[in-house]
């Protein structure tokens, strides 16, 4: 199982390798980790994705939270939360597959960013099941090159 950890953390030098440390040490692999500043520019949001069961994973948040540096941590996996992630991504287009492309791209709401002589570079953002399933329709045409943000994440309303 995926979890989505939240942790609102003070800008301190260190801090990211203290956090990324701890979970690293328990023999889990980060698959996306975000770091960026809050309206509070004391703090930062630290959104981590980590595979792993859930007895394991909720001892993680609670050495977490025992962190100084640490304002608070939330796994959303069992709430209500908001996902996103952008992803860049450069298909080979000869002229014949240029128009197929773009329509897929358009059902997607992604963008064409850059047009070059044999490829494409489009733009997608939106929830991973979304960007997951654009990604694989455009297998076909060849991925030359993939950047992804990795996924940002808050809880909702209760």
């Amino acid at each position: 199982m995926k979890h989505v950890i939240t942790a609102l953390v003070e800008n301190q030098p260190g801090v990211l390798a203290r956090i990324v440390g701890l979970i690293s040490g328990r023999g889990y692999n980060i698959e996306s980790l975000n770091v960026g500043p809050t309206q509070d520019t004391t703090v930062s949001r630290m959104t981590i994705q980590v595979p792993g069961d859930d007895r394991v994973l909720e001892q993680v948040a609670k050495q977490l939270n025992k962190l100084v540096d640490i304002v608070k941590v939330a796994d959303l996996t069992k709430m209500s939360y908001l996902d996103r992630e952008l992803v860049l991504v450069k298909v080979s287009a000869p002229a014949k597959s240029r128009g197929e492309i773009a329509e897929l791209a358009n059902l997607f709401k992604a963008k064409v960013v850059l047009v070059e002589t044999n490829s494409l570079t489009l733009q997608i953002s939106g929830a991973q099941e979304k960007v997951a399933d654009f990604l694989e329709l455009l297998k076909p045409f060849r991925i030359q090159n993939l950047s992804r943000s990795g996924v940002i994440a808050m809880p909702r309303d209760e």
